[in-house]
């Protein structure tokens, strides 16, 4: 979607009609100013925000609501927040409505009396009843941390599925489908299509409405004061003259169309443009600039920008990947002097004589490192040394990363503002100097490192015999990759040739290295086992992991990443660490303690979900995470069919999910709202990955004043909270960055190297559209009717599902037109092509041939549980 041309006699975009746009025609902020047009002073269109005190008193008294703002950028008419209740959310209607506030922010709104409320017809198939997110993928669950960056030519950037990052494949963020059945079944207006339904008749309400059921309304409000600006108010864009010359306006002001149409287009004083813009505007029609928001006054409906800077050409990557980061908020800027000088000045640094005294010795153990390929900070590695009694004695080694970091220090409190590195398909923005990330801290092999361990005594069924947490020294013996340890696993009796093997230590040989691999493989098997039994859940989505070319830094080729039993691995041996260390911190400070917790999913969405599978024959059981988790499993078969359907269900039912949250314990009175959903535990939280994450650096300190290596902890509970607040918007941004950043590569490969043709299956059917989930991408498009070459298409419903009838125009003009059958979970072939335009591309259905007449979805498998 595109911005509307933007005359100034036009409505502005995301006003609801009958609303005047009154201060288009005058200088922009200027209350003062006249315009003859307006004949006297301008009016305004948003409403003054309430005082501090009475939205305080407000919110006490239960008046106004707080939360944060979703803006829908399909139709960014529409915003949304949270319901206190956790029913459906609050409906937020136009810019003005809106008041303001930007996506993200955190507002207080105050509802709307009922008659204004929006209406929402439950059996129609033309009305949205929740925002559609921009993401193609839910944030937090299909890309996982990149663990590395491509420095060697066509190397394959790898999703990384780190230690502790399984629990977030359950997280939702802001960047969801928000009301997944009714978006993916039969509720959605078609993109660029005027609704059968005109918008007064879905917003005005009957008495006959209101009697009938309450579940047929949605409640409405609007915002009445901005409690914290969360967007970082930057956004990239293009500039544009203003259309009308004659108007005093030309004058003074460009108009900058932001790239996210989820932001205001901005006034831009000309003086902040390049000179000859407005002579040459034209040269300027495909570079993006970076603008931030200034100022967005009353009587304005614009906003009042400054140009930060020229990025280059739209559609490349590295400006286009410059804008995510800026408008995201992520600071990329190199370390400052006072923040190096906190570093070891005297390199090569050497690990200093009293570390050995205070500290136990792994270095003689067989301890070793499991990655990506291309991964350089290396935080955490294994151990596993069989005992005379037939137990094992296992280690997971973290990198001491809080060692280099004193507190209070100019790199804490750079540490402490990043609070993650942010890894994009080609590069990593690091939380840390390179230094730390790279040397210091990494565990790179066959070198002294300083680490923070946890050992226990395991049985073989993985069964904890004893416990012990201390800060170690470790001299890993190899870097193995996942393709490394999975080779080990994948030939338990074979001698890995050495050629195929990274470089291994002299004291420790690589038949070592394997037993211990598949000692922990079989140990890891065994908790993992269990953990579904006590009630785990699982919602793993398609990744794409990218081949990009070193030279010119364009992506080659993509393939869905494949989670094999080597991260399965490490992920159970690290979920282990993180459990054990919650329990002790806790324990030792139960008001100060930084844990992780998850949310139950948001009840109405997943009972809606839950009717629209019941009604598609496929009975769930969402009564506990467990119960999801073998109603998701039991499904399916392994047929290709069944494995398709899985991935579009277990895409539906991580919308209802929520975001995992780092907090304080002594802010939270209820210890059941500690639990973790996903993992099902009541205690979690992040100690494993110190390098890249600053929760777990906040971690490290807490297990260190534990064990009695530092001073106990003086900071307050609510000190402790604002810091966890900010990773987790932090960690919020990052995982959307990541997002974007993959969108962005696939669209080049799409432009580079289409048409691209996969499979895909059908997840949702409007009146003359329909959604897919591209299966060998992992990527979900909406194809449109009116692109294909129909002689006509029809939508109904049969019994309660919804199907669309394509009669395809015939190729041969002898030859009888061609019928086509689309359901929920019809398997279809699709094509990927670039559109015009900088970086969009666009799902398109292959004609079917004979044999396929009637729709390509196959016989339903009898649903057998899986071994």
């Amino acid at each position: 979607m595109s911005h509307p041309d933007c005359r100034l006699n036009l409505r502005p975009v995301g006003t609801p009609r009958g609303i005047s746009s009154h201060g288009v025609g005058a200088s922009p902020g200027d209350k003062k100013s006249k315009n003859k047009s307006m004949r006297g002073k301008k009016k305004s269109i948003f409403e003054t925000y309430m005082s501090k005190e009475d939205v305080s008193e407000g919110l006490k008294r239960g008046t106004l609501i707080q939360g944060v703002l979703r803006i829908n950028p399909k139709k960014f008419h529409e915003a949304f927040i949270p319901s206190l209740d956790g029913d459906r959310d609050i409906f937020i209607d136009g810019v003005v409505a809106r008041n303001r506030a930007l996506n993200g922010d955190v507002v207080v709104v105050k509802l709307l009396p009922e008659e204004q409320w929006k209406v929402i017809k439950l059996d129609s198939n033309d009305k949205e009843t929740e925002a559609p997110y921009e993401s193609d993928l839910p944030e937090e669950l299909p890309q996982q941390s990149l663990k590395g960056c491509n420095d060697s030519p066509d190397v394959i950037i790898e999703a990384q599925f780190d230690d502790s990052d399984s629990e977030d494949r359950h997280g939702n963020t802001q960047d969801v489908l928000v009301d997944g059945v009714k978006k993916l079944s039969v509720c959605v207006p078609d993109k660029g299509k005027e609704d059968p339904v005109s918008k007064e008749e879905s917003t005005s309400m009957s008495q006959d409405t209101r009697a009938s059921s309450e579940k047929f309304l949605q409640k409405s409000a609007k915002v009445v004061y901005i409690l914290e600006k969360k967007h970082s108010r930057a956004a990239t864009g293009i500039l544009k003259l203003l259309a009308d010359k004659n108007s005093e306006l030309f004058r003074k002001y460009a108009l900058f169309s932001p790239s996210d149409h989820r932001v205001p287009r901005i006034y831009v004083p000309l003086k902040d443009c390049p000179q000859d813009f407005v002579t040459r505007p034209k040269d300027y029609a495909n570079t993006l600039f970076i603008c931030r928001i200034i100022d967005w006054k009353e009587d304005s409906n614009f906003a009042l920008g400054q140009l930060a800077k020229s990025l280059g050409q739209a559609g490349e990557i590295e400006p286009e990947t410059e804008g995510i980061l800026t408008e995201y908020g992520v600071d990329f800027s190199d370390f400052s002097s006072e923040v190096l000088e906190c570093l070891p000045q005297t390199l090569p640094w050497t690990i200093p004589p009293e570390e050995f005294n205070n500290r136990r010795d792994f270095r003689k153990d067989c301890v070793f490192t499991i990655d990506p390929s291309t991964a350089r900070d290396l935080d955490d590695a294994l151990s596993c040394k069989p005992l005379t009694n037939g137990t094992f004695e296992v280690g997971v080694h973290i990198a001491d990363v809080s060692y280099f970091i004193p507190e209070g220090s100019s790199l804490d409190k750079v540490a402490a503002e990043r609070t993650t590195s942010v890894y994009l398909v080609q590069k990593v923005v690091p939380m840390l100097p390179r230094l730390l990330c790279e040397e210091l801290c990494s565990l790179n092999p066959m070198t002294d490192k300083l680490t923070f361990s946890v050992i226990w005594t395991l049985t073989p069924e993985g069964k904890i015999l004893e416990e012990w947490f201390g800060r170690t020294i470790i001299r890993s013996c190899t870097k193995l990759s996942y393709e490394h340890a999975q080779s080990m696993i994948e030939k338990p009796t074979e001698k890995i040739p050495q050629e195929e093997l990274p470089p291994i230590s002299p004291e420790h040989s690589s038949e070592e290295v394997h037993q211990a691999v598949l000692n922990l493989h079989r140990i890891a098997k065994q908790l993992r086992q269990q953990r579904f039994v006590d009630g785990a859940l699982r919602l793993d989505q398609l990744k794409l992991a990218f081949t990009v070319d070193h030279e010119t830094g364009l992506p080659q080729g993509c393939h869905i990443y494949e989670y094999k039993d080597s991260n399965k691995l490490v992920e159970e041996f690290m979920l282990l660490a993180n459990m054990a260390v919650a329990h002790k911190i806790y324990r030792t400070f139960p008001e100060q303690a930084l844990l992780r917790r998850h949310p139950p999913p948001q009840t109405k969405m997943l009972n809606d979900l839950v009717e629209f599978c019941s009604q598609m024959g496929l009975p769930m059981d969402v009564s506990s995470a467990g119960s999801l988790n073998k109603s998701l499993s039991r499904t399916f078969g392994d047929d290709k069919y069944s494995l398709a359907r899985k991935e579009v269900l277990t895409n539906m039912y991580s919308r209802p999910m929520q975001m995992a949250l780092y907090f304080c314990s002594g802010m939270l009175q209820d210890q059941a709202q500690f639990r973790h959903y996903a993992l099902n535990v009541p205690l979690y939280t992040h100690f494993t990955s110190p390098i890249r994450r600053f929760a777990d650096v906040m971690v490290h300190r807490l297990l260190a004043a534990t064990l009695g290596y530092r001073e106990q902890p003086d900071a307050e509970p609510d000190t402790i909270q604002k810091q966890a607040d900010l990773c987790n918007d932090r960690r919020m941004a990052s995982k959307r960055v990541q997002e974007l950043s993959t969108n962005l590569f696939f669209a080049v490969l799409v432009k580079e190297t289409g048409p691209l043709e996969s499979e895909a299956m059908v997840m949702g059917i409007l009146n003359q559209a329909f959604d897919v989930l591209v299966l060998r991408y992992g990527v979900q498009k909406r194809i449109y009717c009116n692109a294909l070459a129909l002689r006509s298409y029809h939508y109904q419903k049969v019994g309660k599902k919804p199907e669309l009838t394509l009669v395809w125009e015939p190729e041969d003009l002898e030859q009888e037109p061609a019928r086509q059958t689309i359901t929920i979970f019809s398997l279809v072939e699709v094509v990927l092509q670039a559109e015009t335009g900088a970086l969009k591309y666009s799902a398109i259905l292959k004609r079917p041939g004979p044999e396929s007449s009637l729709g390509l979805e196959e016989e339903e498998p009898d649903a057998e549980p899986e071994d």
